[in-house]
């Protein structure tokens, strides 16, 4: 039987070998063990590296194994699984809650079908915006502010060509371009000359002195394409455009594509997304808006956001024609307009064509003297306004914030007017000490090191970012503003929209005391603006609070996703938990992430993100 074997084993593998070719096998084999050995533990120790948290001192460290990191994922990025696929081409412009259809069906009308309604369009389709054909990464500031890419926007040479002379003035449609004459090119009729016009009519020498006058920030109804905020931002004011909805030539869009701050609302039926006694100047020029129709209550809802001795600028052929034959008499109560207005303890301070100026009143007597008077005074606060119907009452009178704009700190807050806010000067210091810190750190990792293929050589230095990467931060859960504060210490030629969220303590009105640009927010729901149209969105300790509202992170992963521009910054500060789940979503999105642990002793970490230029 020995012997039938040994013969099988003999045809396949052939006859014995001689004892010293058997060592030479056995040899080899235990080499083979041995490498094969070697390789499985580096192979273990790589994997296991690559999840277990590395614990750096300096945030060069950080961005050296930030780079590694990327390139090892990079190298990983075919075996992705479940990415979110990309929308239609009919969703390159998509804004959700403006759906004039379902809104017709649900019963809107009187303009209220082209309203802000996110109630009647939940639209639960999972899917990524794609950019347009010809979209073109923004070019940056200062140039980029003058000068956008025509594919960036749905604006046709039609809708160019049918726009007031105003704007053909100021912009020139080129083949692929859409350049924006600058100040100085403007001599006649100009941004600069208008703005001087309005400094003067508010007794000013100059446009320069409308800080000396307490004007920090303007929002501007209508804005056009932006060239009046544009030259405001120059002036070192905040100027934030506010227009409508529209699918096509959008004002907002235009606007936000040159980087100047802008939001989509209107006035229809219901009150902006800001409290009481928010803004020093309301700007309309043209903006299409009766301000006398519904009794008046656009005008009271301009009334409830502008501050004591706040202005309100309307240039409008529209409003000459209601003047009487005395024109710029004050006080003249010859229309209806000019009656309530003066109900409204309004006065003209004057009149050059088809531009008025009036001022609020600084003494809330005022409300409670007038005599026939039918606009009551509102009850209690309205702080937390956000899309409420319209109201017919005056608001704010009861209100700690009611002082005048010409008597507060020309600088930063003071104690005094912190205390007013409920907020302690010492806790307010602290937070902008951290940011200062935290900025540093943050400009420092955004460097282009970490998404790039080309590492710097050994012994060079660590190049840092340009002041103008970025235009404009979307700050999601802003707080205080101290992150705003942090840019503009830094000179960083930036903006901030700070959005404070529904539910959390609302801070707006000190981010608006200080000048800057906000907007209350329910992170349930969409927010008011157009695809790719921020550089940079920073959220801390959003997605803590958003499991307290019940609330879908994927939806706000993919409303995030939405408003960025391809190439543009993520970064989430929040607790592991929160920061685990969102790098699983991020990476669905095409996201290049990674997580950083600051080893500050505490459970807090870091989500560093940058969306691709996906194109298809």
């Amino acid at each position: 039987m020995r012997s039938s074997w040994y013969k099988k084993i003999s045809l396949i593998f052939g006859r014995r070998p001689p004892p010293n070719r058997l060592l030479l096998y056995l040899l080899s084999v235990l080499v083979l063990i041995v490498l094969l050995g070697s390789f499985s533990s580096k192979g273990y120790d790589s994997a296991t590296a690559s999840v277990r948290p590395d614990i750096y001192l300096n945030y060069r460290r950080l961005k050296e194994q930030a780079l590694s990191d990327y390139l090892e994922l990079k190298k990983l990025g075919a075996n992705r699984v479940n990415d979110f696929a990309l929308c239609g081409k009919e969703r390159e412009n998509y804004v959700p809650c403006y759906n004039v259809s379902a809104n017709l069906l649900a019963g809107l009308k009187d303009g209220e079908e082209f309203d802000r309604h996110c109630e009647l369009s939940r639209d639960q389709q999972h899917c990524l915006v794609r950019p347009p054909k010809d979209y073109k990464i923004p070019l940056l500031w200062p140039s980029g502010r003058d000068v956008v890419w025509s594919g960036n926007v749905k604006l046709s040479k039609d809708q160019f060509l049918s726009s007031g002379s105003m704007t053909k003035r100021l912009m020139l449609l080129e083949e692929n371009q859409i350049s924006f004459h600058s100040d100085d090119d403007m001599i006649i009729d100009g941004v600069k000359d208008y703005s001087h016009q309005i400094a003067e009519m508010i007794g000013l020498g100059s446009d320069a002195e409308f800080r000396e006058a307490g004007v920090r920030n303007v929002l501007d109804i209508g804005c056009g394409f932006g060239s009046f905020s544009a030259h405001l931002l120059s002036l070192k004011l905040m100027s934030v455009c506010m227009a409508a909805y529209e699918s096509t030539g959008s004002q907002v869009q235009l606007a936000l594509e040159r980087g100047l701050p802008a939001i989509i609302g209107n006035f229809i039926s219901r009150q902006l997304p800001f409290p009481s006694l928010s803004y020093d100047m309301v700007h309309c020029t043209q903006c299409g808006i009766f301000w006398d129709d519904k009794d008046g209550m656009f005008l009271i809802e301009v009334d409830r956001v502008l501050k004591p001795g706040g202005y309100f600028v309307l240039t409008s052929p529209r409003s000459r024609k209601q003047e009487s034959s005395a024109g710029t008499k004050k006080g003249s109560t010859s229309t209806p307009f000019e009656e309530f207005t003066e109900k409204l303890c309004w006065n003209l301070l004057a009149q050059q064509e088809d531009t008025f100026v009036w001022q609020k009143v600084t003494d809330v007597q005022c409300y409670v003297s007038i005599k026939q008077s039918t606009i009551p005074l509102c009850n209690g606060e309205d702080g937390q306004s956000y899309y409420r119907p319209l109201a017919q009452c005056i608001s704010g009178t009861s209100s700690k914030r009611w002082f005048s704009i010409q008597n507060r700190s020309s600088g930063s807050l003071s104690s005094a007017e912190l205390e007013v806010h409920g907020i302690d000067p010492e806790d307010f210091s602290e937070d902008l000490e951290q940011w200062r810190s935290a900025l540093r750190n943050y400009w420092s990792l955004l460097s282009p090191l970490i998404f790039s293929d080309h590492p710097k050589r050994p012994g060079d230095e660590d190049p840092m970012p340009p002041y103008n990467m970025v235009r404009n931060v979307m700050d999601l859960s802003a707080h205080y503003g101290g992150l705003n504060s942090a840019l503009l210490e830094a000179r960083k030629s930036v903006w901030v929209m700070n959005v404070v969220p529904l539910g959390e303590r609302n801070t707006l009105p000190v981010i608006l005391d200080q000048g800057f640009a906000g907007v209350l927010h329910n992170w349930c729901e969409p927010f008011p603006t157009y695809p790719r149209t921020y550089d940079m969105l920073h959220a801390k300790g959003l997605l803590s609070h958003l499991a307290t509202q019940s609330c879908n992170m994927i939806d706000l992963m993919l409303e995030m996703d939405r408003i960025l521009r391809p190439e543009g910054w993520v970064i989430i500060s929040d607790k592991v938990g929160p920061i685990e789940t969102a790098r699983t979503l991020v990476t669905q999105l095409r996201w290049e992430a990674r997580v950083i642990d600051l080893q500050n002793g505490s459970d807090q970490r870091l989500l560093v993100c940058q969306k691709p230029f996906v194109r298809k």
